[in-house]
């Protein structure tokens, strides 16, 4: 595997603690895709079937609101996304499009699969990092809906600040 894709993969949270062999036997068969500016790598509601790790570019995360996308974040080489189908058997929650023309590796199920069969600690490593990954987008989302709930709200007795 050529050294810059090993020192992307080891600055990553969800590749943290990973060594170097493990990443060699994940990712020697995954591909890498190429999505030209405009394209979409996905749509939300797609089946589901690999988590892709940007190597170049800048893709725009949107999620659909009654027929319009609006954006959620921007994520840049270095970023992964997709990572809840390593997971769970849903659909794509968002859609990902390429705001620059971008090459990802595409990891799928079964390239986690593989590593599982050569070093099951290090398959298990990587399972947590996804999953705390995945909780701190879920912590960000949490604490970006409460700001703009709460900005909405005008306070009520139950809800107004006390200062003691």
């Amino acid at each position: 595997m050529p050294t810059m894709r090993m020192e992307l993969l080891q600055q990553m949270p969800i590749f943290g603690g990973i060594d170097e062999r493990a990443l060699q036997v994940l990712l020697e068969p995954v591909p890498t895709v190429a999505v030209p500016a405009g394209q979409h790598f996905f749509r939300e509601r797609d089946p589901a079937d690999c988590m892709y790790v940007l190597e170049s570019g800048r893709v725009a995360v949107l999620k659909d609101c009654d027929g319009r996308e609006l954006l959620l974040r921007h994520l840049r080489a270095g970023d992964c996304f997709g990572e809840m189908a390593l997971l769970d058997l849903f659909p794509r929650s968002a859609s990902v499009r390429a705001e620059v023309d971008c090459r990802a590796m595409a990891l799928t199920p079964a390239h986690l699969y593989r590593l599982f069969e050569h070093n099951v600690e290090q398959f298990a490593l990587i399972q947590m990092n996804i999953g705390r990954e995945m909780s701190r987008r879920l912590r960000e989302s949490d604490e970006e809906l409460f700001r703009i709930t709460m900005a909405h709200r005008p306070p009520t007795p139950d809800t107004a600040f006390v200062s003691f």
